[in-house]
């Protein structure tokens, strides 16, 4: 019910990440998230924990597109995994908090409260907590940062002139940018890479309770042997950001993560080993954790223009949640405890996974090469190098074209004009794809 309350927000979620202050629309969704997860406590009916949980999903599928759209308006191109590293990096922690609380909170003994009521009052109050916290706190872009002075708020935005992705602040949904975004192979292909990973992200809802279950612990204990597995997460998504930052390439590190998830499969499928051994393929499918920040900081470097950045992101949640709904369907209780065939299809997920990845690679590539030629009709130079990806910040040179150039008309363009006229990635001559 989450995923599916995920998916049908998406459309008006896109909407209003365009209309409404990234500061006011953060706190407005945190606290009914907090909120609806208190109500969750006090859930006693099916009716009730489905709706609950309808709107859990819906106050989520907002957050991670404006995380995203944050990460883009705020750092440069190069800066941005690490930063997207950092948020999504949570979800591993999450894992760790929730198995620690699982643990902890499962010791009381109230007559009054279950254990699972207690989880919740305790998030949900703490959630709402920070609703106002982040109102408070958080700063819609760097033109408007209070904790800068004028002066430094004009060089922080002169720093994300290399980035070509246009202005965060105009307030309008434009129909043209959605539509192209909808109409791009680019789209599509990134779109796929998600849907993928999350159907595929389900192997570990299904085998971790199983594994860990024949363990023969109790529950709480039992809860505790997530805690590597959270920890698996946050290291391998700062590493895998941090190798996308030092080699300035996303889709190499995306398909070195797949591989030990795959491997991690292979050893699930034959499932001929000892216990120990099928934990260790269970921990090696947190590879796959590391995959979506990269898919994210992906998109975003990808992507111009405010309205089709948003509508991307929102595209990117829905094929997320997609994936969430369409995973456990590979796992039936027919195909228990083994569920070979849910493996055998997860397996393929991962191996096409690998393939559209490098579909991407070819298509960013030509799509570069379509750039060169627009610029060199537009008397500009077919080459232009992408500052955004330096690691050391340089002020731009908007006047970067050689005077010796032969052509008149070559040496009077000036460069970067174009980075905050909200203009796409297509019609930007200027934007450089990354790969």
């Amino acid at each position: 019910m989450n995923a599916i309350a995920q998916l049908a927000w998406q459309p008006l979620s896109s909407y209003l990440l365009v209309r409404i202050k990234p500061r006011l629309f953060m706190s407005i969704i945190v606290v009914c998230w907090g909120a609806s997860l208190c109500g969750m406590a006090s859930s006693t009916s099916h009716p009730s924990l489905l709706a609950t949980r309808f709107l859990l999903g819906l106050f989520e599928a907002a957050c991670l597109p404006l995380f995203a759209i944050l990460t883009s308006v705020w750092y440069r191109r190069v800066e941005q995994p690490l930063r997207v590293a950092t948020w999504y990096g949570t979800n591993g922690m999450g894992t760790i908090m929730a198995a620690i609380f699982a643990y902890g909170f499962g010791q009381i003994k109230n007559p009054a409260l279950h254990t699972y009521q207690i989880i919740f009052l305790f998030c949900g109050l703490l959630t709402c907590v920070t609703g106002p916290y982040i109102y408070w706190r958080l700063d819609n872009n760097v033109s408007e940062a209070r904790f800068l002075s004028p002066e430094d708020r004009l060089k922080a935005v002169e720093r994300l002139r290399a980035n070509n992705t246009g202005n965060t602040a105009t307030e309008k949904f434009k129909i043209r940018q959605a539509v192209e975004a909808l109409l791009e192979i680019k789209t599509w292909l990134f779109i796929a890479m998600t849907f993928l990973l999350n159907v595929g992200a389900s192997v570990t809802v299904t085998f971790g309770p199983v594994i860990l279950n024949g363990l023969g612990f109790d529950k709480f204990t039992t809860s505790l042997l997530n805690i590597p597995f959270g920890f698996l997460q946050i290291l391998l998504i700062f590493l895998s950001s941090y190798a996308a930052y030092k080699w300035k390439n996303k889709s190499m590190i995306l398909a070195v993560l797949v591989l030990p998830v795959i491997i991690g499969l292979v050893l699930l499928y034959v499932h001929d080993f000892p216990l120990g051994v099928l934990l260790l393929g269970y921990y090696f499918l947190a590879f796959l954790f590391g995959a979506n920040p990269l898919i994210v900081s992906w998109m975003t470097a990808n992507t111009a223009g405010s309205t089709k950045r948003s509508v991307l992101m929102s595209a990117y949640n829905a094929a997320s949640a997609g994936g969430n709904i369409a995973g456990p369907l590979l796992f039936t209780d027919n195909d228990a405890p083994l569920y070979i065939p849910g493996l055998r299809a997860v397996l393929g997920i991962f191996i096409a996974l690998m393939a559209v990845v490098g579909f991407q690679v070819v298509n960013l590539m030509f799509l570069n090469k379509l750039k060169e030629r627009q610029r060199m009709k537009n008397g500009k130079p077919a080459k232009l190098h992408d500052s955004s990806m330096d690691k050391k910040f340089h002020m731009a040179d908007t006047d970067a074209i050689p005077e010796n150039a032969s052509d008149d008309k070559i040496r009077h363009v000036h460069l970067g004009e174009n980075a905050f006229k909200d203009l796409t990635d297509k019609e930007n001559d200027e934007f450089v794809y990354v790969y």
